[in-house]
């Protein structure tokens, strides 16, 4: 079969719902995970099964929850770099640093594989019109995907966001809307208007979809380390889609045996010092974060003061042994601009936290020196060039150097 999935579940009642129907929230209100037929595939997929494949995040199609290949909109999207950071590794004293860089996908930011597949989906299910609210890189990844699908999109997102993500909202024909506040507004403003007009709610986590395509980064990190799982992946966390699908990955191929069931990652939710409910949760010992208000940071995408799947982020940081890290603005585009200079890597805001982050869990001992540990960086740095300050002496034609 092209996929092995099996039905939808809520991973706080156990209710089961179809994947063959359209599926928000459970009806506790707890977002729906994507359960597969893991019997089946322990018999008929093996990680030599994939060897060949194209080099996207479809080779693991098993895993993933479209059932017919005709159904796939797709940019190729996947299969981003894992560089070895040698010269910060060097500097931090760790055996080996690496970054999975998701610069490098379509839209230039990693919610290319959650629209990837979550686009994929809707039409599968034969959904015409999607609405979101989003902090910029996502309503630009799902407006494109839904473009080349032929689906309508409407998308709300504050006023600060990133300007390059809204031109590409606009430039792909999204319905757009900019609302002066956080996306916790713009996330009510969909709500309303997915009641009132009957549009299919792709908001994080509030359809199932979106995780599976954020799984493939631990697929591909499994993959690309001969499926030998690092000591530590650090991830910069927002909604936390992406840690939840990252954990969801490696616990799925632990249980078919592709990795050591005793070498679980350590994982570490990374978060600005300005928005860091999952943090405080955390350092409190709570399963379930509050709403942080006023929040703000330059890392825009980590701007979100509530999470609706906070408590399964915290499981995976719990579940682990890992830990959620707080840093401030300064610091990480300080470490960005270090990142710059030292790699030549012009990552993302998101993604300099998590260095920054690790810097700190270094230099307190958390991480040793004899550990191997994935960065995760989760877009371009030109997507936002309102963070870079540049004084350019101006010359004259006559001028020399």
């Amino acid at each position: 079969m092209f996929s092995y999935v099996s039905h939808l579940y809520c991973p706080k009642c156990q209710n089961t719902y179809s994947v063959d129907e359209p599926a928000n929230l459970c009806s506790c209100g707890s977002p729906l995970l994507v359960a597969y037929d893991m019997d089946a595939l322990k018999v008929h997929f093996r990680k030599e099964s994939v060897i060949g494949r194209q080099p996207d995040l479809w080779r693991y199609h098993e895993l993933l929850p479209v059932k017919k290949e005709a159904n796939i909109v797709s940019f190729g999207e996947g299969m981003t770099p894992l560089l070895e950071m040698k010269k910060i590794e060097k500097e931090l004293d760790i055996a080996q640093l690496w970054m999975k860089d998701e610069g490098l996908i379509p839209t230039g930011s990693f919610k290319a594989r959650g629209s990837a597949v979550g686009v994929s989906k809707a039409k599968e299910l034969g959904i015409e019109e999607i609405a979101m609210p989003t902090n910029g890189n996502a309503g630009a990844a799902w407006s494109l995907y839904a473009s080349r699908a032929s689906i309508t999109s409407h998308v709300v997102m504050p006023v600060d966001a990133p300007i390059v993500t809204r031109k590409e909202c606009a430039i792909a024909g999204a319905d757009l809307h900019l609302v002066n506040g956080l996306i916790s507004d713009a996330g009510k403003i969909v709500g309303r208007s997915v009641k009132k007009h009957g549009w299919f709610d792709v908001s994080t986590l509030k359809e199932p979809y979106r995780i599976e395509g954020k799984k493939t980064m631990g697929l591909e990190i499994a993959e690309q380390l001969q499926w030998k799982l690092p000591d530590v992946i650090a991830y910069p966390t927002g909604g936390g889609v992406g840690i939840i699908g990252i954990y969801k990955a490696i616990k799925e191929l632990m249980e078919l045996g592709w990795v050591r069931e005793d070498k679980m990652p350590r994982l570490v939710a990374v978060q600005a010092e300005e928005c860091a409910p999952i943090v405080k949760a955390y350092e409190e010992n709570k399963t379930s974060s509050d709403f942080w208000p006023e929040s703000r940071t330059a890392a825009f995408g980590i701007n979100v003061p509530k999470a609706i799947g906070d408590f399964l982020v915290l499981e995976a940081v719990y579940e682990t042994n890992g830990c959620a890290v707080a840093v401030s603005d300064e610091t990480l585009l300080k470490e960005q601009q270090h990142i710059v200079r030292k790699e030549g890597t012009f990552i993302c805001p998101e993604g300099a936290a998590v260095f920054a982050a690790v810097r700190k869990l270094r230099s307190e001992d958390w991480i040793k020196a004899n550990e191997t540990v994935v960065c995760l960086n989760t877009g371009m740095g030109i997507k936002y060039p309102e963070t870079v300050d540049v004084n350019v002496p101006l010359l004259s034609p006559e001028d020399t150097l």
